[in-house]
């Protein structure tokens, strides 16, 4: 499944519409904190079950987008982090 539109709505959600024409809606929040690079995975996998991540509003702002290949997008936060690469299986499934 490949999206045919991405696009970042009220700076808020990140929108996909697919190429089987359903479309995905995913808070910006939710993606920052699922990041898949693995800094985050090692982060969030060392932390208690208890432990609340605190995001600034530059973590979860959008400073551009960028596709990898033909199977992923890239996210770049204003904060400066952009080594996630976002599957578009695992952002479909996210959905």
């Amino acid at each position: 499944m490949q999206p045919s539109t991405i696009k970042i709505l009220e700076g808020k959600h990140l929108w996909i519409k697919w190429s089987d024409e359903t479309e995905s809606k995913i808070g910006l929040q939710k993606l920052r904190e699922l990041c898949p690079c693995a800094t985050c995975l090692s982060e969030r996998e060392n932390q208690s079950k208890s432990y609340i991540p605190l995001i600034q509003k530059n973590q979860i702002t959008v400073a551009g987008l960028e596709t990898v290949g033909s199977y992923a997008i890239k996210i770049n936060w204003k904060d400066g982090h952009n080594t996630g690469i976002y599957e578009y299986t695992f952002l479909k499934n996210l959905a």
